[in-house]
């Protein structure tokens, strides 16, 4: 078996495992005829037979064309109540679901979509990097055919669901529900704590000088002097009890994930999980019913020995603290991601799953789809056993003047608004990331408790 025949027959047999999850698990999916898959039932007869384009949907690259689809005007109906983009083809001849004697043939490759976005083979190899190194919205495919903030992958999954209904009725679908995660990065604990005297005096003259805090300033020295074992509860960063108590009351359990090294000072943290006012805060979390994960420092993202290495030493502070989860997973520092290397410093960690894959620049659905998936490696042609939880906003890709730069209002509650919507249209998993940081005004919690409300 060649190594193009390997890598097909495993991708295959991953794509298997997504219809399985999503839909049914009695759902069979083989190659049949040239350019075509089939999906079948055990002991039926019927089948779904679907256009197959491995050379197009095997391309590194966001050169594909992109038409759309009316699914109405074929008495389908979509999840959002608008047209499909179609991505690797411009147009449709014909009807693109038709009817057979036993059962459907679907003329457009939506198998090939799913592995096409799930696997992020469009960014294999790609050197259009912003200067973190990370593969931007706007180089995007989604981005640049506008439909990065639409769920694509589930919307034609949502499609495929009605016609295998349509061909064994008897058949019980997976009943996913919409959710909502938050996850905080833990980038800065603390304004004033971890500080150097230096450090803290630059701090303070920024407080004055452009923060216009003149009282924050003068209460510094001394909050930096009581945060050796403890987070000083009047410390601005410090809104951790906050965060806690806000996603208790919406029955939400969030997510916080640390920093255990450096492999660039400059952009990693400043504090050491050994230290005990991060300990003391990490139990806090665990007593709590929230969850502790990992963030790779900033240069780990090509190097899976460093993410597993760091990964041992937050399990080790864990252990250390009787802090046992069923669980663990977390997010890349600077949302850095390199496909596929950063997946195998995840696997070799041993970590269940990651929830980078957003882009900086603009929210939205960079995998196509708001639901957790196994990962799989596109070069490698491997399934692994890590799942990937897509990430669907950051915000600071909303607020800051950096990125869309919205402010912390009302166009941007509408934008966190229309994001959440569309998941909640594919029962999937609106995840969204917030700093603790960026919570210390009382705008910014507002904004945070109706983006949670909504």
């Amino acid at each position: 078996m060649n190594t193009f025949t390997s890598t097909r027959e495993s991708a295959i047999s991953w794509l298997n495992t997504i219809l399985c999850e999503r839909l049914s698990k009695h759902l069979k999916l083989s190659k049949c005829k040239p350019g075509h898959l089939l999906i079948t039932v055990h002991g039926s007869g019927a089948g779904i037979r679907i256009n197959s384009e491995p050379a197009t949907f095997s391309q590194a690259g966001s050169g594909l064309p992109c038409g759309s689809w009316d699914p109405q005007a074929e008495g389908w109906q979509s999840a959002l109540c608008l047209p499909l983009p179609t991505p690797g083809a411009t147009t449709i001849s014909g009807p693109l679901i038709e009817k057979t004697d036993t059962g459907y043939v679907i003329h457009y490759d939506i198998l090939g979509l799913v592995y096409w976005m799930l696997s992020r083979h469009e960014e294999v190899g790609r050197i259009d990097l912003d200067k973190h190194g990370r593969f931007p919205a706007r180089s995007s495919h989604a981005f640049k055919h506008g439909y990065l903030e639409r769920p694509i992958v589930d919307e034609w999954l949502a499609i495929l669901a009605q016609v295998v209904q349509r061909t064994w009725p008897q058949l019980e679908l997976v009943k996913s529900e919409f959710s909502v995660r938050v996850s905080h990065d833990v980038d800065t604990p603390a304004r004033y704590g971890f500080s150097s005297i230096g450090r803290l005096l630059r701090t303070m003259v920024g407080d004055v000088l452009r923060r216009r805090e003149v009282l924050e300033a003068l209460r510094a020295p001394l909050i930096w002097a009581q945060s050796k074992e403890k987070l000083h509860s009047s410390d601005p960063f410090n809104t951790f009890n906050w965060i806690m108590s806000t996603s208790e009351r919406y029955k939400i359990n969030s997510a916080f994930y640390f920093i255990c090294g450096k492999t660039y000072p400059a952009r990693d943290a400043r504090y050491d999980i050994r230290h005990p006012a991060i300990r003391e805060l990490m139990r806090r979390i665990h007593v709590r019913g929230h969850e502790i994960g990992l963030h790779p420092s900033y240069n780990t993202y090509k190097r899976p020995d460093i993410i597993a290495s760091e990964a041992r030493v937050l399990m080790r502070a864990c252990s250390e603290e009787g802090i046992k989860q069923a669980s663990w997973g977390g997010r890349m520092h600077y949302l850095r991601w390199q496909t596929p290397a950063t997946l195998y410093g995840w696997e070799q960690a041993g970590m269940a799953y990651d929830s980078t894959l957003t882009y900086a620049d603009r929210p939205g659905f960079r995998c196509g789809t708001c639901h957790e998936y196994p990962a799989f490696d596109p070069v490698a042609g491997t399934a692994l056993q890590l799942r990937i939880r897509p990430l669907i906003a950051m915000e600071c890709t909303v607020l800051a003047p950096r990125y869309m730069n919205l402010g912390s209002g009302d166009i941007a509650l509408k934008k966190f608004i229309q994001l959440k919507q569309s998941c909640r249209a594919v029962n999937g998993n609106f995840t969204l990331l917030w700093h603790n940081t960026l919570l210390e005004r009382h705008q910014e919690r507002t904004l945070y408790e109706h983006v949670l409300a909504a």
